[in-house]
């Protein structure tokens, strides 16, 4: 069970202005930078070591939203979704940096595409 030091908790929690709470990621991102959508697979020690949970904290403070899932090959998989600079912000951080214990050999990008619209109203993690 992977656990967040509390300490931790009150700095990774995203700081949303109180007007956009209640209307998600989605209504706080602005539309005047395209939109980009891209699918995602890590290969390396990712699986037992906090990296979803990560992940999903990782998302929600650069302001991105989709989903992130273990794969039966021990791999961990999704789709992030959000403005291209904070996309990019997001693949650079599955690529070199993951979760505290975990050893990232690569990270595999796909589908990468602009979009119209998200298609997600925040960031998950999916079993």
């Amino acid at each position: 069970m992977c656990f967040l030091p509390l300490a931790n908790a009150a700095v990774a929690a995203p700081r949303i202005p109180l007007r956009l709470l209640g209307r998600g990621l989605a209504a706080a991102m602005s539309t005047a930078e395209p939109l980009k959508s891209v699918d995602y697979e890590v290969f390396g020690r990712v699986q037992g070591v906090c990296f979803r949970m990560y992940t999903e904290g990782e998302a929600k403070k650069i302001g991105v939203v989709g989903w992130v899932k273990n794969t039966s090959k021990g791999t961990v998989t999704g789709q992030v979704q959000g403005p291209e600079e904070k996309v990019n912000s997001m693949k650079s951080w599955l690529s070199k940096v993951g979760s505290p214990s975990s050893r990232i050999d690569r990270a595999d990008f796909s589908n990468e595409k602009t979009i119209s619209k998200l298609e997600y109203s925040n960031f998950s993690i999916r079993y």
